[in-house]
């Protein structure tokens, strides 16, 4: 038998926490214990997975000492607080904030990308954001083959990035469509059913969103290629869960689309869905609940030399957050 782990989840009442729980048992982990960890507020809620049930507790400094793994999905003021207490309590902290992603003490680690990194950590190791986890499961290939100079990205964001009042509130907006009501609107500033919103996360002094520019530098950080550029718009639209991503890159060598394809489709995290004559290509719909993240849509670039083309959707709650935390811990 191989050792076993005490295994803590902080935010397990939310979105990305219900996934995290599913995902431990399918996938296996070698947990001796879990607890299931929030603020004070959802403290002793029971949570029941199977024929599994935890009583939410609080999550305090002292929660860690016993814990050997705690994953943290509770936003970026609970990690700034929280992760730094697990970590000098000799207790790994995964973090899926955006707290410490910048931190050039802590890795930003995306498995099938940068799985050495992890060697490095101090008790703290950063989760990317969600669109640059999806967007590198074909970047990523890609720069291995041809040397990634520069792209350009729009994304399509689904509201399972906002969290679960999000997905509820587009799903109210379109039944009060149906029966005829007033859409209530109260998440976003504007209604997302049959909208789309090109504002994700809050606007910096440069009119990018702090989304955008994390795309940027978290690229250039997991890749370790500092001279990336990038220009981003992200757009939050009307879609429950699975992030979409269309992409426009220059590299330095030639390219060519069948190479692309072989990469592609040779690379863990991804997998290739592009024959558009037979209308095959990645859509939210398929992603969903999927390990992998699909690719497709790849062509030659028009614009840029030495450039290609390309659609990558994938599930925001499990690539984008849940699952890439799990394969971290599984690295570990």
């Amino acid at each position: 038998m191989g050792k076993k782990y005490k295994v803590g989840i902080v935010g397990a009442t939310g979105a990305v926490g219900q996934e995290l729980i599913e995902l431990l048992f399918k996938r296996n982990f070698p947990m001796e214990s879990l607890e299931l960890l929030a603020s004070a507020r959802s403290a002793g809620k029971t949570v029941n997975f199977g024929d599994k049930s935890f009583v939410v507790g609080e999550a305090k400094p002292e929660s860690f000492e016993h814990l050997d793994i705690a994953i943290f999905s509770a936003g970026g003021d609970v990690s700034k607080n929280l992760v730094p207490e697990a970590a000098k309590r000799g207790c790994v902290a995964i973090d899926n904030s955006s707290a410490f992603r910048m931190d050039p003490e802590v890795p930003l680690v995306v498995p099938e990308v940068n799985a050495h990194a992890i060697k490095k950590h101090k008790n703290i190791i950063a989760n990317p954001n969600c669109t640059t986890a999806i967007s590198l499961m074909a970047l990523c290939p890609l720069h291995r083959e041809f040397g990634l100079k520069r792209f350009v990205a729009a994304t399509y964001q689904a509201v399972s990035g906002t969290g679960v009042k999000a997905m509820n509130e587009l799903e109210n907006q379109v039944k009060a469509f149906a029966e005829g009501r007033s859409p209530e609107v109260e998440v976003y500033p504007y209604q997302i059913a049959f909208n789309v919103i090109p504002h994700v996360d809050v606007f910096l002094d440069n009119s990018y969103t702090k989304e955008e520019m994390k795309m940027l530098n978290e690229t250039r950080k997991i890749l370790e290629a500092p001279e990336i550029k990038c220009t981003t718009t992200c757009v939050r639209v009307p879609v429950i869960r699975a992030h979409s991503v269309a992409i426009s890159a220059e590299f330095e060598k030639p390219v060519s689309v069948e190479r692309a394809r072989e990469v592609i489709a040779a690379f863990p995290g991804a997998e290739l869905v592009d024959n558009p004559s037979q209308k095959k290509y990645p859509m939210p719909l398929f992603c969903q609940r999927k390990v992998k993240c699909e690719v497709g849509r790849i062509r030659k670039d028009i614009m840029f030399d030495n450039g290609l083309s390309f659609w990558v959707a994938g599930d925001q709650l499990w690539k984008g957050a849940a699952l890439n935390a799990v394969q971290i811990a599984e690295l570990l």
